[in-house]
């Protein structure tokens, strides 16, 4: 059994599943965020009679869509979900300005490897680089079965490997590959399959980056993704789990893929997902020259402590371009207290970026990034649909860090190699 199979089975209590075998399986941790919770609150309240939630440690609320609520409505919705967890005793709340969701419950310590985490967010499978199947799933599942019983119930899914080797060329990184890989195997090309990211490629990456590819499994319609834990993988989860007493799941040896797709990153250059789909996935070439009016480092695909080292080192004795608005969003604030202590902020600031408090940044812009009819955005943000940040006539391209800020600095979109 591969890693996938094998957390399954010991959570439905099976000695071993097979891909097709449905399964109800424990689930050991539930994660959303503020307005996932507040859906799942009123499914939970309105449409489940005397229902009561089995184990509230297993539950966390993280607030990173409306960080600081610009509306009454959005304000009583935080409230509403403040009160349920205080009436049912849940204590894993992360208020606003803790950050991005995902990233704050890694930052935070309560997951293991070996586990199965559910969320009400389409990037939950960003846990598979750390020895865990996540996944998806619905309010109402969330409620009825999350909630009510700690289970979930899953089909085992059959596994695509894909495997990376080679070197990255000058300025490319590994959002560009992960991006690569979405416009390879198109929005349908896994539906419902597990994703093995595997190779001396992803082998070289240190974990943090390792997460951008189940991150992004779900734009390939994939159920889950992951990595066969390593060294790293133990490490990491040694350094930054609370939980001292895991075991790592491991491939066994010649486990059977599906598929295998082989891809040489030398041969992959910056990448840029185009309107209106995160599919629509480009050479750089094909966007040079496009005038930008917003560009944005943050959300769960950017923000990364890593991003604002490359972003800053990009600005320093360079200015925004007087024409766009450059947006950076922590995506913790442990990344936030990072930056500052490395004086970060500090030149992004004096080069004339906007800093904002940690958080999912411009994402359905809740609380900021919202575009106008002709304004065009080029950001490390995970979604580009129509209207999803404003006006549904906007442009919203997706590049990695070095693209948007080459692009940020010239005021149209650039290619970072020069």
């Amino acid at each position: 059994m591969n890693v996938i199979e094998k957390i399954l089975a010991k959570a439905s209590g099976n000695k071993e599943v097979r891909p097709g075998d449905v399964v109800v399986a424990n689930v050991d941790l539930m994660v959303m965020h503020d307005l996932s919770s507040n859906f799942v609150m009123k499914v939970f309240e309105n449409e489940m009679e005397n229902a009561k939630i089995a184990d509230p440690s297993r539950i966390a609320f993280v607030f990173d869509h409306n960080f600081a609520p610009a509306t009454q409505q959005a304000a009583e919705a935080l409230a509403a979900v403040r009160k349920f967890a205080a009436k049912h005793g849940i204590r894993h709340v992360f208020d606003s300005g803790q950050g991005s969701v995902h990233h704050v419950i890694v930052e935070s310590g309560l997951w293991k490897p070996g586990q199965v985490i559910i969320g009400c967010d389409s990037h939950t499978p960003i846990y598979g680089a750390l020895g865990v199947f996540a996944t998806g799933v619905g309010n109402n599942s969330m409620a009825a079965l999350g909630f009510q019983h700690s289970l979930g119930w899953f089909r085992v899914p059959e596994t695509i490997q894909v495997y990376f080797h080679g070197a990255m060329g000058p300025a490319v990184t590994p959002r560009d590959i992960s991006q690569y890989v979405v416009g390879r195997l198109g929005e349908d090309g896994a539906v419902y399959q597990a994703i093995e990211y595997a190779g001396p490629y992803i082998q070289g990456l240190a974990v943090e980056d390792r997460m951008l590819f189940p991150l992004m499994s779900i734009d390939v319609g994939a159920k889950c993704g992951y990595m066969n834990p390593d060294e790293k993988t133990i490490a990491f989860a040694q350094a930054h789990s609370a939980a001292k007493d895991f075991e790592m799941p491991m491939n066994d040896p010649g486990v059977a893929y599906k598929q295998v797709l082989d891809i040489d990153v030398s041969r992959i250059g910056p990448q840029v997902a185009c309107p209106p789909t995160v599919g629509n996935v480009r050479p750089i070439e094909e966007a040079v020259g496009i005038p930008i009016d917003i560009a944005e480092v943050g959300g769960s695909t950017g923000g990364r402590i890593e991003d604002i080292r490359m972003l800053a080192r990009a600005f320093e004795g360079r200015k925004v371009h007087p024409e766009v608005r450059l947006q950076v969003v922590p995506v913790s604030r442990g990344t936030y207290s990072t930056a500052l202590r490395e004086g970060l902020f500090q030149i992004l600031h004096d080069a004339g970026a906007n800093i904002f408090p940690p958080s999912a940044g411009s994402n359905q812009a809740f609380n900021m990034g919202a575009m106008a009819e002709d304004d065009v955005m080029l950001s490390t943000q995970a979604r580009n649909f129509p209207g999803r940040n404003g006006h549904p006539k906007s442009r919203h391209y997706l590049a990695s860090t070095l693209t948007v800020a080459a692009s940020a600095i010239t005021g149209r979109i650039t290619d970072p190699r020069g």
